[in-house]
């Protein structure tokens, strides 16, 4: 891959695809070492992005306090401004976190609206460490903590339909934790519809769209959800340490103030949140992140997702023995997908798997648990990926052991 000069601008208005895509991958520097398909647990920084981290890195390190108690409230509120802009929400409903899980977890261990009694709602898909957040609500509130195993295989309906059968068989259920899109298989949720349904009820919903958010071509507006969390540091490709938690004015007092804070603090959403001393130059550097995903698009850069994710997928359904456990239905998937290996599902064998995809093929790939899906091998594309690295994928699953 030849490297493009430092911070060479993008060209949105290219109408050859295909030179446009090369020259997106050219502002990434990956690793030759292998063919990265992992790229789900952070993303990237792009060149032009990695140099604005560095420069802010350079000047909180330089100007330390005077600058921090001095000249940064501005600029850290430009860089919350940016993002909410992006986000399509208003400015004062966002707050910079240091990853989704830091937002989720306050937003369901603060949510106040329960009382003894009542029912709370998670799925299998859902995040491991939001599920345990959930778990913990029954000593926490005193409320029974409902668990359902989302259909496999999936549509948009039968989903609709599992949670709003969970809906009518527990009538004491007040809040629902919502992932739009699986860091286990890529399933994405129509959340938008489940929301509505249980909002009619009276039930709330809190939604993880530390994947989504990026990865699909949509904003917090379209979700139309009261409570998000999100990650800034995997799709947008900013730096590592940077994510953001969004509450609804309307909604804000049903979520507790951390109690970090004095309760002498002016009631926003930032007296939900208390992170102490964090690397400023991390969301200092969100607006450029931006700026370089502005000139991709989001639907451009969703349909790149897809596209990749959908070339080795054509081919793994045709290859025996190979289980993709992620619908085909453009709706239901971004660019995460996750296979198995008819009748290997422990853990032992998927680790196996993916051992052999990197020693024997070169490609990274990353094991799951999942207990809906079972033990599987998760395949995550990025934008410096290529049509070739896909195709590499496919013939490798069909030469492995079945």
């Amino acid at each position: 891959m030849t490297a493009a000069p430092a911070g060479a601008a993008l060209s949105p208005s290219a109408t050859d695809d295909t030179a446009f895509w090369k020259e997106v991958a050219a502002q990434y520097d990956p690793t030759l070492a292998v063919i990265h398909l992992e790229n789900g647990n952070w993303g990237m920084m792009a060149r032009p992005v990695l140099q604005a981290y560095e420069s802010n890195l350079e000047r909180v390190n330089r100007d330390t306090s005077y600058y921090t108690r001095r000249g940064m409230v501005k600029d850290w509120m430009a860089a919350r401004d940016a993002l909410a802009a992006t986000l399509q929400v208003p400015a004062d409903e966002v707050a910079f976190t240091r990853n989704a899980t830091e937002a989720l977890k306050a937003l369901i261990l603060g949510y106040n609206a329960l009382t003894p009694g009542d029912a709370v709602l998670y799925a299998d898909l859902d995040y491991d460490s939001m599920q345990a957040c959930m778990d913990s609500l029954k000593s926490r509130r005193g409320v029974s903590v409902v668990k359902i195993a989302l259909p496999q295989p999936a549509t948009r309906q039968s989903l609709i339909d599992a949670y709003a059968a969970a809906m009518e068989a527990n009538p004491r259920l007040k809040l629902i934790l919502l992932t739009h899109l699986s860091h286990r298989t890529g399933l994405v949720l129509p959340v938008r519809e489940i929301a509505a349904m249980a909002r009619a009820r009276g039930i709330a919903t809190i939604v993880d769209a530390a994947h989504s958010w990026c990865q699909l071509d949509m904003t917090l507006a379209d979700l139309d959800c009261d409570y998000v969390g999100i990650n800034c540091h995997k799709w947008l490709g900013a730096p590592l340490g940077v994510g953001a938690i969004h509450i609804r004015r309307s909604a804000l007092s049903a979520i507790d103030r951390d109690p970090a804070n004095p309760a002498t603090d002016r009631d926003t959403i930032n007296a939900r949140i208390h992170t102490g001393t964090v690397d400023f130059a991390a969301p200092l550097t969100v607006p450029a992140a931006l700026a370089f995903q502005e000139k991709i698009g989001s639907k451009r850069r969703a349909n790149r997702l897809a596209a990749l994710r959908d070339r080795w997928v054509a081919q793994a359904r045709a290859i025996p023995g190979i289980e993709v456990l992620t619908p085909d239905d453009p709706v239901l998937h971004g660019g995460i997908t996750a296979f198995r290996v008819a009748g290997k599902t422990s853990s032992v064998d998927n680790v196996a798997i993916a051992k052999t995809l990197l020693d024997r093929f070169g490609i990274f790939t990353v094991h799951r648990d999942g207990p809906a899906a079972g033990s599987c091998v998760r395949v995550t594309p990025a934008l410096f990926n290529t049509m070739a690295d896909m195709d590499a994928l496919a013939a490798a699953l069909g030469r492995l052991p079945v």
